[in-house]
């Protein structure tokens, strides 16, 4: 009995250990990058007249990312996936236990149209957050124009917390 109780806390002291090496695998912080800025024009394009038949007009996206390197337009798809989900987003430090921790590379082409991902780090004790994860992504296109680069292919680490609620390594709040 006595043997249970050290391996419980055993256990329980290398998940912490563990917890507290992967929240030190962040890196330095972002420098400041350009700000998201609206399109030129306050309104969307309207089409002249609705499109005949089963053609659908493509969607429009107000904004654009001035972002000259993936790592800047990191930060801009972050703030759109927020904004999209912003009922999602845990609040505050997120816990030392993780539910699950993985890391994605998204695809973004010239219209802000996710044309790919790939897991570099898929959370593989839980494949009903990888599909959620993917499926919020593809929910949230189209994502802000890099309009410097013509496309972009960026990475961010999704932190998510066993009620659903989840951060991101860009602008997570921390951990506990």
């Amino acid at each position: 009995m006595n043997y249970l109780k050290s391996f419980k806390t055993a256990l329980k002291t290398a998940s912490v250990g563990i917890a507290t090496f992967i929240a030190g695998c962040t890196h330095a912080p972002l420098p400041p990058t350009e700000p998201l800025v609206a399109s030129p024009s306050p309104d969307p394009i309207e089409p002249a007249a609705p499109p005949k038949g089963p053609a659908r007009a493509e969607p429009v996206t107000s904004k654009i990312s001035n972002a000259a390197t993936p790592l800047a337009y990191r930060k801009d798809a972050a703030r759109h996936l927020y904004g999209h989900n912003a009922h999602r987003i845990y609040q505050g430090k997120m816990p030392p236990l993780l539910y699950a921790i993985g890391v994605l590379q998204v695809e973004v082409d010239s219209k802000g149209r996710v044309t790919g991902t790939h897991w570099m780090r898929a959370p593989s004790q839980a494949p009903e957050v990888v599909a959620e994860i993917e499926r919020t992504v593809r929910l949230a296109a189209p994502f802000p124009v890099p309009a410097r680069m013509g496309k972009v292919t960026y990475t961010d680490t999704w932190l998510w917390h066993s009620s659903g609620h989840f951060q991101l390594d860009t602008l997570t709040e921390g951990q506990l």
